[in-house]
């Protein structure tokens, strides 16, 4: 059993996070300490402690309590933990302990929802958000006044919040370049100085979310490489309208791979030849029915609106399902159908088999009067109350033309993993990462829409890894900060990276962490080595099964396995969460391995090298490069041993004359070698240069 720190609450062995309170749990082998992305939310009452010092104690708290409530809901309700209460400040923290992948996005719909919430309650509030690296303390009790993040995003946010207007949203720059798409902003007035900032922060204000959670607004550029996927999707359309038959099927893909814009193109198809279209979408937060999804196809019918009260609802849904389903079973039937959306009385949602009975009759009246698509979105957010309902509905609907169409992450099969098995009419489709020839034209169109700065799309299609929304991302960063490269990863790709990576169980994420600082390449006896993992064959099993390693059929060492990270974003993302403690040890460890190893593998002194530099240990790490230079000289490998030569001289003190004067000449050597030029031969005499 794994025991929380947070709560003392145990767990079965493999649990990532607490079942009782949500923290994560520590894995044997693993750090208690982490870097993250984070977004950092804080609210401050305006004017209250002026105000408090006037009043009763007592009545400061009757005041105090229900505001600190109010905003950890709704703080909560977005999936932030409340870091900390400070005064009639609250601090709010998104993407830890778990990350969710849009986390940045949620911290700012959560500090508008307050802003709206004050100001309907006459209260008046100043909110910032800020996004950056912070250490992360994962086992950090917020409740008992442990301080779980700590780094230069939480006093930025501070002093944000310190300068937002009254009854206004403040964000920082790397929270609007992440949201921006999805949030509308104007800028502030000006760049805000901060205190204890050397450069003006540049802010802007949130102003209302731009489209609804969970949609991206779609790229005015052509669909690539998903041809045979839409062909597919209009065949079995084609056969649905023909035979009169329902049929399910499921896209299945990782995020960003373009799940949803497969189907706004299949569903402009649909939708031009008037056939009837719906709309659903789970949410992995701040859905008001366990029916996300399905109560919103209801609502579309029915034209009910969030906006409507609960007596305007009930008529208009009442009229519509009397409509469709006829007089005479319609007022049993649109009760029934009120529970499932959250229209009930006390939201009690009776009897199952009655509840999807009534929605069958729904789906079969729609159905008959014409062919009808429905598409669920995200389903690996849903309830399991609506999967059921999916499943029953594809297997009780007859002989009417109806395609349920749903859109799902691969977790979903960790929870079902039996998903629409035994279907009379079932189609799984997935989606995988874009050819390398389609990458770089999606790549290419984006950067010339965009004018972003000039970048071969090649570099920004093989960084993205052939993930849409990823060179997307890439190519907007470009344009947004005007700087060639691609090398730093906006900070939307980090979250959805690591929302993946907070989706394994704590162990399989403790043996990929540990991989990722040998290397793209690694061999189980170097993670031994890092720490004795137990079970260690089978947690990388896992990860295999899982599609985020794969085993080499050759190994550089003999009697050892050799595995290789299928992406190089997961380890990339993997490695930037270990403190740079955890990173100096675990690169001791594996240099130490290698150097026993040497023998096995042949020449590996670059990689030593690089081993050594990172644990600290920059006196191996010059002898290594040195090593390393030699032997690329030798081989003819001029320009790379120069290089290497390069690294090794900015790693020795400029005090050591020796050393440096003795790269010198073997760079002048080798300069002569390749050029003939004069500089080498003055660099050979050991003049200066």
């Amino acid at each position: 059993m794994l025991t929380c720190a947070r709560c003392g609450q145990e767990n079965p062995e493999g649990a990532t996070f607490c079942n009782a309170c949500g923290a994560p749990l520590a894995v044997p082998g693993g750090t208690s300490e982490e870097r993250r992305v984070v977004s950092v939310v804080f609210v401050d009452l305006v004017g209250f402690t002026s105000r408090s010092e006037k009043l009763d104690p007592e009545d400061v708290r009757a005041i105090l309590t229900p505001y600190y409530e109010r905003v950890r809901s709704e703080l909560e309700r977005f999936g932030g933990v409340v870091e900390k209460f400070i005064g009639d400040a609250v601090m709010g923290v998104f993407g830890a302990p778990r990350a969710f992948g849009d986390d940045h996005e949620r911290a700012v719909r959560a500090a508008l929802a307050v802003r709206d919430w004050a100001g309907e309650d006459g209260l008046e509030v100043r909110v910032a958000v800020n996004t950056g690296e912070a250490i992360v303390v994962l086992e950090a009790r917020p409740g008992h006044g442990e301080a779980m993040i700590a780094g230069d995003v939480v006093n930025t946010a501070a002093r944000l919040q310190t300068a937002a207007p009254v009854g206004a949203v403040l964000v920082g720059e790397e929270t609007y370049l992440s949201t921006r798409t999805l949030i509308e902003y104007q800028p502030a007035f000006e760049p805000i100085k901060a205190k204890g900032k050397a450069e003006p922060v540049r802010a802007w204000i949130a102003v209302r979310a731009g489209v609804p959670a969970g949609e991206r607004p779609l790229t005015p550029v052509p669909m690539v490489g998903r041809v045979r996927q839409l062909e597919v999707l209009t065949g079995v359309w084609e056969r649905v309208v023909a035979e009169g038959r329902p049929h399910l099927v499921t896209v299945f893909g990782p995020a960003g791979i373009g799940k949803s814009r497969l189907s706004l193109e299949f569903m402009e198809h649909v939708g031009s030849q008037d056939a009837r279209v719906l709309r659903g979408r789970s949410m992995p937060y701040g859905s008001s029915s366990p029916y996300g999804a399905f109560a919103q196809h209801v609502k579309q019918i029915a034209r009910v609106y969030d906006s409507d009260g609960l007596p305007e609802a009930r008529a208009k849904l009442d009229a519509a399902v009397a409509e469709i389903v006829g007089a005479e079973a319609a007022a049993e039937h649109a009760a029934h159908l009120a529970l499932l959306i959250g229209l009930g009385e006390n939201g009690d949602v009776g009897d199952r088999e009655t509840l999807f009975f009534s929605a069958r009759i729904l789906v079969e009246s729609l159905a008959a009067e014409g062919p009808t698509l429905l598409l669920f979105e995200d389903i690996h957010w849903a309830e399991a109350s609506l999967l059921d309902l999916l499943e029953t509905l594809a297997a009780r609907v007859r002989d009417v033309p109806v395609l349920f169409l749903a859109l799902a992450r691969p977790e979903l099969l960790n929870e079902r993993p039996g998903w629409a098995g035994g279907l009379p009419a079932y189609t799984a489709l997935p989606l995988d990462r874009l050819t390398g020839d389609d990458a770089r034209e999606l790549a290419t169109l984006l950067l010339a829409r965009l004018q972003a700065p000039e970048e071969p799309a090649a570099t920004v299609a093989e960084t993205a890894e052939g993930n849409p929304l990823f060179i997307e991302e890439l190519a907007a960063s470009l344009a947004e900060k005007s700087t060639a490269g691609a090398q730093e990863l906006p900070t939307s790709i980090r979250a959805i990276v690591a929302a993946r990576l907070d989706g394994l169980p704590a162990d399989e994420r403790s043996v990929l962490v540990d991989a990722s600082v040998v290397g793209r390449v690694f061999w189980r006896g170097a993670l031994s080595r890092i720490f004795p993992h137990e079970g260690l064959s089978a947690l990388l099993g896992s990860l295999e099964e899982r599609d985020l390693i794969r085993r080499e059929a050759v190994s550089r060492i003999r009697g050892d396995q050799q595995f290789a990270f299928k992406h190089a974003l997961i380890r990339e993302v993997a490695y930037q969460r270990l403190p740079r403690a955890a990173r100096r040890d675990r690169h001791t460890a594996v240099a130490e391995f290698l150097e026993e190893m040497t023998g096995e593998m042949g020449q590996s002194e670059e990689a030593l090298a690089h081993h050594w530099r990172e644990a600290g240990d920059t006196e191996r790490a010059v002898v290594h490069l040195m090593a390393a230079a030699d032997l690329a000289g030798r081989s003819w490998a001029k320009k790379h041993a120069l290089a290497l030569y390069a690294e090794a001289l900015e790693l020795v003190p400029e005090n050591d004359d020796a050393r440096r004067r003795t790269i010198k000449l073997r760079q002048a050597v080798t300069i002569q070698a390749l050029f003939h030029s004069p500089d080498a031969e003055r660099l050979r005499r050991g003049e200066r240069t």
